[in-house]
């Protein structure tokens, strides 16, 4: 398994793109602007999308994908997510208003876009791969995501503050060798975090402090300009995990 970052600032500008993973070429984890820096036969192999929650952040690259490569396909593109995250793309974006409903086009027989819930704990599984959603904290419904491969198993943490019941799935997942966590604000901006329900520095070393497991960690969803300060602060709050900020165009294999 294969996993490209193609975007994982918490903004834009200057080269920074908003969150997207693919899972090695026809599985994307979040369709935010990093999205858009595939070229167009890579954007035709794209079969299934895995959305953690549905700010824009992480869907607005989800209707270029389809109104771009729509008809080149034979079978929709499937968007696997929570029920609430569907029932928001369907009543605020691909409502015919902000955009064509996908799901309609060119028929209901033979669509471009398929919506296929899925539960908190619920497994999908994709040419030996599966992928799981797991508890998270966020402003909207939300979900983290475990992929799961023979190799061991993969976590990206989606938009969340702390959680609980994250670290227990976290804990309850011993072949856990990559952790891709969100940590959005430096310790000054605490307010703003806890009103947004994001992670700051200390909130997630006090979150690492309760894990049994020993992944290494990738610090996503950084706020631009921000980065250095957050990562400085991350590694004098957690000095013993070897914190790494996650990059563009960074791969990383299982």
């Amino acid at each position: 398994m294969k996993l490209t970052i193609l975007g994982c600032s918490g903004g834009i500008g200057s080269g920074r793109h908003t969150t997207s993973l693919l899972l090695d070429d026809d599985v994307l984890i979040d369709a935010g602007s990093g999205l858009t820096t595939l070229d167009f036969e890579q954007l035709v192999k794209i079969d299934h999308v895995f959305l953690t929650h549905a700010h824009l952040d992480h869907v607005l690259g989800l209707p270029l994908l389809l109104d771009s490569v729509g008809d080149l396909r034979g079978a929709p593109v499937t968007v696997h997510a929570l029920p609430e995250v569907l029932e928001v793309l369907s009543s605020h974006l691909f409502n015919w208003q902000l955009w064509p409903d996908f799901r309609k086009i060119p028929s209901e027989a033979e669509p471009w876009l398929r919506f296929a819930p899925l539960g908190l704990g619920e497994a999908c599984t994709l040419k030996g791969r599966t992928l799981r959603p797991l508890p998270a904290n966020h402003a909207v419904p939300a979900c983290g995501l475990q992929v799961a491969t023979a190799a061991g198993s993969l976590v990206f943490s989606g938009d969340t503050t702390h959680s609980d019941a994250f670290v227990a799935a976290l804990n309850a997942i011993p072949d856990l060798r990559h952790l891709i966590i969100e940590t959005s604000f430096e310790n000054a901006l605490v307010g703003i975090a806890r009103a947004s329900k994001h992670h700051w520095p200390d909130s997630l070393a006090a979150e690492l402090r309760m894990l049994r497991v020993r992944p290494e960690i990738w610090i996503t969803h950084l706020k631009p300009g921000n980065e250095a300060a957050i990562m400085n602060e991350l590694r004098v709050a957690a000095p013993d995990w070897g914190i790494e900020a996650l990059r563009q165009g960074q791969v990383i294999v299982l």
